[in-house]
């Protein structure tokens, strides 16, 4: 299985990859310079990880690691209302490249566990995520932090492991 997490800088990516790798939580995390590819075997499901820079300059390089994979994870900060506008822009940019129709793909709302983190409704809302129709679209609430839903990520996740690549 293949994937790749993309998301605007900062809102969790490497961290969600390294709470799905071995459960741990680190806190002075370094920005992702271009990309990095880990590979996580849970039970009978390797799953490799492509965690793709979310800086404007690495968003370019989004398409090309999203191509042919069996599910695309979007990260959002969810305490970071200022950058919803932006975060959409990105998302719709990406998932309207045709390469890319049909890969299933779910949203993440990262940081639940801060007070000011919007609800999954919210984020489905300000992404415009009901518009997205060529493909199964799937919206969680999470904290790599807290490990809140990473369990329920995962096995959306791992069951997508046996959807048809394009």
């Amino acid at each position: 299985m293949e994937l790749t997490l993309v998301g605007l800088q900062g809102s969790g990516k490497t961290t969600l990859v390294n709470v799905f790798s071995n459960g741990s939580f680190t806190t002075d995390m370094i920005p992702t310079i271009g990309f990095n590819m880990k590979k996580v075997t849970k039970g009978n499901v390797t799953i490799k990880l492509w965690d793709i820079g979310g800086q404007p300059r690495f968003r370019g390089m989004w398409e090309r690691y999203c191509r042919g994979v069996n599910a695309i994870l979007y990260v959002v900060d969810a305490a970071d209302p200022e950058k919803f506008e932006q975060s959409k822009q990105a998302l719709h940019d990406l998932i309207n490249k045709p390469p890319l129709s049909k890969i299933p793909l779910l949203v993440v709302g990262n940081k639940n566990d801060l007070e000011s983190a919007a609800t999954v409704e919210e984020i489905a809302q300000f992404l415009d995520l009901a518009s997205i129709n060529d493909r199964e679209v799937c919206c969680y609430s999470i904290s790599a932090k807290n490990s809140v839903n990473i369990d329920k990520t995962l096995d959306w996740l791992i069951k997508h492991s046996s959807t048809v690549k394009n």
